[in-house]
C-alpha cells in the first residue's frame, strides 16, 4: 500500500543499485575506499539498504571493522532469504525519520496527516531525505536545508529514471507542505509505550 514514489525516492537516495547487488555493493565500497584514501573522510552510501536492515535488526551501531564485516555477511544471508520488496519493507518500517517517528507510516501521518499510500512525489521525497540526519532537515527550524535535501532526492529520482525531468522540476518548485499533526499529551505519553510494543 506504499505507493510508487516513496520506494523510488528511498532507493534513489539511499542505495541506487539496490535492485542490482546481492546485499553488498562492492562498487560502492570501492568508491568509499577511494574517497577515504584521498580525503581521510568516510564517504556516504558505503552501506546498502540490506546492510542497514542487518545493522538495525541484528547488530549494534558500533563503528568497527569487525561489526562492518558481520553486517556484510548478514546482509548477504538476508538477500538469500527475502525478496527485495520484503527487505525494503523492513527498512522503511524501521528507520528513524525525526520528531519521534519510526517508520514511514508514522512519519506520513505525523508530517502530512495522510496515509503513506497517499503521499505525493514531493512528500515522499522529503521523507526519503530524512534518514541520513533528520534533525538537520527539520521542516520548520531548518526549512531551507530541508528543501535543498528534498530537491536533491528529486534530482536523484530523475537521474535514476524514476520520474521525468519535467515532473522533477515541477515538484522542486513546491513547498515542503509539512503540517504536523496535533496530538494530546496522552497521545504523546502513549507513544513511548507503543514504540516499546512495536520494537518488541
Amino acid at each position: 500500500d506504499i505507493g510508487p514514489f516513496l520506494p523510488a525516492a528511498v532507493v534513489a537516495i539511499e542505495d541506487r543499485r539496490f535492485y542490482q547487488h546481492g546485499g553488498v555493493d562492492f562498487q560502492g565500497i570501492a568508491r568509499a575506499a577511494i574517497t577515504y584514501v584521498s580525503t581521510q573522510r568516510a564517504a556516504e552510501c558505503a552501506s546498502t539498504i540490506t546492510q542497514q536492515v542487518a545493522k538495525n535488526f541484528l547488530l549494534s551501531s558500533e563503528q568497527t571493522f569487525d561489526r562492518k564485516i558481520k553486517e556484510m555477511l548478514v546482509a548477504l544471508k538476508i538477500e538469500t532469504a527475502y525478496s527485495k520488496e520484503r527487505i525494503l519493507e523492513l527498512y522503511l518500517n524501521e528507520i528513524y525519520l525525526g520528531l519521534g517517528n519510526y517508520g514511514v507510516a508514522a512519519a506520513s501521518l505525523n508530517y502530512f496527516g495522510k496515509s503513506v499510500n497517499e503521499l505525493t512525489l514531493t512528500e515522499a521525497a522529503y521523507l526519503a531525505a530524512l534518514p541520513k540526519e533528520p534533525n538537520n532537515y527539520h521542516p520548520f527550524r531548518r526549512t531551507q536545508a530541508a528543501l535543498d535535501r528534498r530537491n536533491y532526492v528529486i534530482d536523484r529520482m530523475v537521474e535514476n529514471g524514476y520520474i521525468k525531468k519535467e515532473e522533477g522540476d515541477a515538484a522542486k518548485s513546491q513547498p515542503l507542505g509539512v503540517t504536523l499533526r496535533a496530538v494530546s499529551p496522552n497521545t504523546i505519553s502513549a507513544g513511548f509505550f507503543a514504540e516499546e510494543v512495536r520494537r518488541e
